[in-house]
């Protein structure tokens, strides 16, 4: 009855985290589905085995509708970059994105992934100005940097190897919570590209996700608007099944190179069972997937991500159109939180 209850409340579309944070364990929450349906059909008689054993299915099988896209069981949203023999793509980009934890203080492991990665562009989130000063060493290869530390939980820090031509930091709808805006120069005689790198504030049980969802709504208007090649990406406080990431992707009209691939859990990387996906990448159809790899732990409670595309232009795409409701209901979000003065969730934790 729990499993059915737990699995029945994120279906309500508020914004609060009562609701968007039972979202995260689905797979967890499959898990326990199966063993309490199996544990029915074995222990119980007559009628309750027959209700208790029904209810538990229905769990389970809502849990897997909306986890098994992001399985190699479905079929992947994004395609495979072409491989050498067919042709190289002329134009490339790698990214490094992690979540380093603000209080940890591991940062030889940090340094050795960066350099094991060996990326374009790199984006720490959490950053303090001890984490900038400990990271520029393994970041002088890197022509550009831009660095907003921070002891909110909310620094960044950010390098390309290549200077781009433009590159911004906004604060979107919180003073507090920025967020990284750049154009990359494409390949000769093609479109620029652009990449955009948030990290929202979290949910918390007890009280709304204004913060959250109103600046992912945002994004998605902001990308929903761009024609050019464009690339999101950040620790988002979000799953990638979620209600509130399915209608990013539905607005801004970019895909999900995890689907048909895995689902690359990112978080929690200290306690194994506990573990969702909660760094994302999304990009426009111009792009196919070179690789998505989930790196060593950095002593942080996430794990680093790299990602590899392609500039290809593969054509049309099966993608979900808004909805007129995602619409109105991203724009009442931002009203929400453009009109609330308030601080972002999570400012304190590591005190």
């Amino acid at each position: 009855m729990l499993c059915l209850l737990a699995t029945a409340l994120p279906a309500v579309r508020l914004a609060h985290g009562f609701f968007r944070t039972l979202e995260f364990p689905r797979s967890q929450l499959a898990t326990l589905s199966l063993i309490a349906a199996i544990g029915c059909g074995l222990t119980l008689t007559g009628w309750p085995q027959v209700v208790f054993t029904l209810m538990s299915v229905v769990a389970l099988g809502v849990q897997l509708f909306h986890i098994i896209r992001f399985t190699p069981l479905w079929s992947k949203q994004s395609p495979d970059a072409p491989v050498l023999s067919e042709g190289a793509p002329s134009w490339t980009v790698s990214i490094l994105a992690c979540n380093v934890k603000e209080s940890n203080r591991e940062f030889d492991r940090m340094k050795a992934r960066i350099t094991e990665a060996d990326a374009d562009l790199v984006l720490l989130m959490e950053t303090t100005p001890d984490w900038v000063e400990a990271m520029r060493p393994a970041l002088e290869a890197y022509k550009y940097r831009v660095e907003r530390p921070q002891t909110n939980g909310y620094g960044m820090m950010f390098a390309s190897r290549e200077e781009p031509l433009e590159c911004e930091v906004r604060h979107l709808l919180n003073e507090e919570v920025p967020s990284i805006h750049l154009t990359l120069a494409g390949p000769k005689g093609g479109p620029d590209v652009r990449v955009i790198m948030l990290h929202p504030e979290p949910p918390i049980p007890a009280d709304n996700t204004y913060g959250r969802d109103a600046e992912i709504a945002k994004v998605a208007e902001i990308a929903r608007e761009i024609d050019s090649p464009i690339i999101v990406t950040g620790d988002l406080n979000d799953v990638a099944w979620s209600l509130t990431t399915r209608r990013f992707l539905r607005i801004s009209k970019l895909l999900d190179p995890r689907q048909g691939r895995g689902m690359f859990n990112s978080f929690d990387a200290r306690y194994p069972f506990l573990r969702w996906p909660l760094d994302h990448i999304f990009h426009s159809a111009h792009f196919s997937v070179l690789k998505l790899k989930r790196l060593k732990h950095v002593g942080s409670d996430h794990f680093p991500m790299f990602f590899a595309f392609a500039l290809t232009d593969p054509g049309a795409v099966d993608e979900d159109e808004a909805r007129p409701e995602d619409l109105e209901e991203a724009d009442e979000l931002i009203s929400i939180e453009k009109k609330r003065d308030s601080r972002p969730h999570g400012v304190d934790w590591e005190i």
